[in-house]
């Protein structure tokens, strides 16, 4: 009886444990971006700062376009946010409920581009985007990735167990295709379309390659390439550069703040039908 009581407290200490292992880092870089310039200067650099120093915040927004860099990511990664939602929820109405010849072999093939590593398409996107002259535009960091198999592939397997009598009651009714989508199917799949939303603008939210590829001018820079312009600018004074880490780490906490649990559950509703 008390090593079934054990157990689990030990099971619990030891998820613990290696919570604080993998949060260290992030702990680490909150901490430090509040201590001096002597405190980080420090080895080893002590864990918790002996005051709440304000003034890297005050250099980093001063000193660099931090405001701008994550204001260009927000609008970017809700721009390809936005598109996914729309053309991934559609793309996958049209696979769960309508019929037409060759349906099953067309959604196999869609799902295979999520083999292609991203890596083989920035040549071509890179050179489609220079002709059609949109270097250092929006338009170019976020048309290529408005739309997304894995979008199409989590909202169809959602779409699936959505229950039958609701579309034949709505077909009594004279409801069409559009209707039901709108009336019926979006209504129901909050929370696929939470965990779509919120895992689209994380991913994009990070990007740094394709924004660095297309980007010549500093007002057009996203949040990760502005960290690096940072760190080259001052790469001594690593109380700055990690006040603006955090900086550009806080809406990624509010988001997962305010959506992890939509995430956890569309997920895991969307793993299997029935």
């Amino acid at each position: 009886m008390i090593a079934k009581r054990i157990a689990p407290t030990l099971n619990y200490l030891l998820l613990m444990v290696l919570a604080l292992v993998v949060l260290y880092p992030l702990i680490f870089t909150v901490f430090s971006s509040f201590m001096t310039d002597k405190e980080v200067s420090n080895f080893p650099p002590p864990l918790f700062p002996s005051q709440l120093y304000m003034d890297n915040f005050k250099n980093a927004i001063v000193g660099f376009p931090i405001i701008r860099f994550i204001l260009n990511s927000v609008i970017v990664s809700s721009g390809i946010t936005v598109s996914q939602i729309i053309t991934s929820s559609l793309a996958a109405y049209a696979f769960s409920f309508l019929n037409f010849k060759g349906k099953n072999i067309l959604f196999v093939v869609f799902l295979s581009t999520m083999m292609i590593p991203w890596e083989v398409t920035i040549i071509p996107n890179y050179l489609t985007i220079k002709d059609w002259g949109w270097m250092d535009s929006y338009q170019g960091l976020i048309v290529p990735f408005m739309a997304g198999a894995f979008g199409v592939f989590l909202l169809r397997q959602f779409f699936l167990q959505l229950p039958n009598e609701l579309f034949d009651a709505a077909k009594i009714d004279g409801c069409g295709h559009l209707r039901n989508f709108f009336s019926i199917v979006l209504p129901l799949s909050r929370p696929a379309l939470a965990t779509l939303a919120v895992y689209v603008f994380l991913t994009h939210w990070n990007h740094y390659l394709w924004p660095l590829l297309i980007t010549n001018r500093a007002s057009m820079r996203t949040v990760q390439i502005g960290v690096a312009m940072l760190q080259h600018a001052e790469v001594m004074s690593w109380n700055l550069i990690l006040a603006g880490v955090t900086l550009v780490l806080l809406p990624s906490f509010l988001l997962l703040a305010f959506g992890v649990k939509q995430l956890v559950r569309g997920i895991t509703s969307g793993a299997l039908k029935g």
